[in-house]
């Protein structure tokens, strides 16, 4: 396992983590998940992503219990706040309020003292920049957590973080977690990119195989027991349209022909970019983990001549808001 810095800050993370989104507590039941952690946990992965919304909490519960023997001081670990978890107009958003009742939640179904990474889910238009930031500048100096950062923020928003903090001599947003794969990657790669350059964002990339399509599973249908087949997804069945699918297809042949998988020469395509500081990944399986960890030793066979390949194929596709 290869470690990145996130950002500009000293803490070093694999630069392949493993996520909880719609797996633990989900489609994956208490005892898989902790073999899945501690599996990923003996092959070098030391950041574990999570967030209180995900699973309605249980993600959370799941993780805190499978990391609970695992030494504290070797991992790191990730939970974010705004999407409704609480009951009343206040159990959403990024309060002040809400901010602190929901970290010390987190901390309760963790069973965790502090969080190393704690990210704003979302871009709360309700409420002031800098509440957000002096709140968030409290906690780090309460201990609660260690580093703060964002997700799915506009490059204008993130500005406005950097710039209040500097103000008022708080504690800057460290991270940025974007959506960036194959399918979904104009905002990381033209909006995103220059904020890694002048303040030393890191990037915490979701969805790398684009909800599972370049894994290259589906490229003859939907199998039985997959994540776009269950019914509460078919939000995600819509996204696989017939040309996404064809370029996977390619992208599969393109794969096996050298020698890995889809899912693998997707991920060693996000690390090719060196401002990624950590791909976060999933997994249901400890067979899938592997595969996904394996990705690291593919980087090196992206040639400029695989790039552009693999470019060519990508090509036609429209751009995804």
């Amino acid at each position: 396992m290869h470690y990145r810095r996130l950002g500009k800050s000293g803490l070093k993370v694999s630069e392949l983590s493993l996520g909880a989104w719609i797996t633990f507590g989900n489609q994956v039941d208490e005892a898989r998940a902790a073999e899945i952690i501690k599996a990923a946990y003996d092959q070098g992965v030391n950041y574990f992503d999570n967030a209180d919304v995900y699973a309605a909490g249980a993600a959370e519960i799941v993780m805190g219990k499978a990391i609970k023997d695992l030494p504290r001081e070797a991992l790191v670990i990730s939970s974010k706040v705004f999407w409704p978890t609480m009951p009343g107009p206040n159990g959403r958003g990024l309060s002040r309020k809400h901010i602190t009742e929901s970290v010390h939640a987190s901390l309760r179904r963790l069973q965790l003292d502090y969080l190393d990474l704690y990210f704003c889910h979302r871009f709360d238009v309700d409420t002031p920049v800098e509440e957000v930031v002096r709140t968030m500048d409290d906690l780090v100096h309460q201990g609660k957590i260690l580093y703060w950062g964002t997700s799915e923020w506009t490059a204008p928003q993130i500005v406005q973080a950097v710039a209040v903090a500097r103000q008022y001599g708080l504690v800057p947003p460290t991270m940025e977690q974007p959506q960036y794969n194959m399918f979904h990657r104009e905002r990381l790669e033209e909006e995103l990119l220059p904020l890694a350059q002048e303040f030393g964002i890191g990037f915490t990339t979701w969805s790398p195989l684009y909800y599972g399509l370049l894994s290259g599973k589906y490229n003859n249908g939907v199998p039985e027991g997959s994540r776009a087949a269950m019914t509460e997804m078919g939000w995600i069945r819509d996204r696989f349209t017939p040309e996404k699918i064809d370029m996977v297809r390619k992208l599969t042949a393109l794969a096996e022909g050298m020698g890995f998988t889809t899912a693998q020469l997707a991920l060693a395509w996000i690390l090719h970019r060196k401002e990624v500081s950590s791909v976060i990944t999933g997994a249901t399986r400890v067979e899938q983990l592997d595969e996904n960890l394996g990705a690291a030793e593919v980087v090196e066979k992206l040639t400029d001549d695989v790039l552009d390949a693999i470019e060519k194929i990508l090509e036609v596709q429209p751009k995804e808001a």
